[in-house]
């Protein structure tokens, strides 16, 4: 069950799956398009005296941001520039989310995130705001000023927080050096559902100590959180990290674009259904790659991009004749 209560089935539904740009279709009758944004926010978990801390194992933010992203820039100027980068790739957008995508964008006093945010949401062109963060710099003041934001500028926004959960697992939180436990992500989750702002969640597959089974289990205690969306990311090793000397986060790399949409289609059949998926995989440019085997690559010989990913995930439920929550409607029918 639904922890509202309803029995949800998307059986019948055009896609097999709950994605994010028919969650956006649904709400507001048009494509709604993220416009990267870095603040220049820091992280609590790199800025330390702790020399034995030094960030995640797995953390290189540069590979993630888009060229026009820069914190030399004002948040206006990176709305425009991103406007622009997407106006050729996706024509029919009307309108654009301002996402702080950058390190842990609630890492600062109040009154900075205010400036920043308020910045965003007064351009024109903007309807919203995405905000990633860690679960362990979310006090509650910030929260209710962030839930104020849902009616900003005498409009309705639409406004999320989207938490880096990485793992559910305690001891891989510990060896990758995330700085908290999963009990302080299920804490920030639950405050930050409590005040009615959209909540979402991050999650990697494959980190070293996490085998299949391990990250299918992950998926019954995701269900159990009150979030809206979910995205996935398979580990990639990148250059400059700690993590490019772990011989087994090397072994945990997955050896094909098959083996990982077999698991994403086994997660997805889990998953509970009136979760959104945000995206199923990460796509880094190679020059950031320590390894050959983190860029997958089509029959022809080319990159395999990241847009590619859902295609296939489709494919291979359709030829399961399954979708999401099928095997979780399944399970909570046998525990009824």
């Amino acid at each position: 069950m639904h922890p509202s209560g309803r029995h949800i089935v998307l059986r019948g539904m055009k896609e097999r799956y709950n994605s994010y740009s028919a969650f956006f279709k649904k709400k507001y009758g048009q494509r709604l398009q993220k416009l990267s944004i870095d603040a220049g926010f820091g992280c609590p978990n790199r800025n330390t005296s702790d020399r034995e801390k030094g960030g995640c194992t797995f953390c290189n933010n540069h590979a993630f941001n888009p060229s026009y992203c820069s914190p030399l820039k004002s948040i206006t100027q990176q709305i425009d520039e991103g406007i622009s980068f997407h106006e050729h790739r996706y024509r029919n957008a009307a309108s654009y989310l301002a996402y702080f995508q950058a390190y842990s964008n609630t890492f600062a006093p109040l009154d900075t995130l205010q400036q920043r945010y308020e910045e965003a949401l007064s351009h024109p062109k903007v309807d919203g705001i995405i905000i990633g963060t860690r679960p362990d710099c979310v006090e509650d003041n910030k929260l209710d000023y962030i839930a104020s934001l849902r009616h900003f500028g005498g409009k309705e926004t639409f406004v999320a927080v989207e938490y880096g959960i990485e793992s559910c697992y305690d001891d891989t939180l510990a060896r990758i050096r995330r700085g908290h436990t999963f009990a302080t992500s299920r804490d920030a989750i639950v405050r930050t559902a409590k005040r009615g702002i959209h909540c979402g969640g991050h999650l990697i597959l494959g980190l070293p100590g996490e085998n299949r089974e391990r990250m299918l289990d992950e998926v019954d205690i995701i269900n159990r959180l009150p979030i809206n969306s979910i995205k996935f990311h398979q580990l990639q090793i990148l250059r400059g990290t700690a993590m490019e000397n772990d011989t087994t986060a090397r072994s945990n790399i997955f050896a094909s674009v098959e083996e990982y949409i077999a698991l994403v289609c086994d997660i997805v059949e889990r998953l509970r259904p009136d979760i959104t998926i945000e995206r199923f995989a990460g796509e880094v440019p190679p020059r950031h790659q320590a390894l050959p085997s983190n860029s997958w690559r089509r029959h022809d010989g080319k990159l395999m991009r990241n847009e590619e990913i859902p295609i296939l995930v489709a494919r291979e439920l359709e030829r399961r004749n399954t979708w999401q929550g099928f095997l979780y409607n399944i399970k909570n029918e046998k525990d009824a």
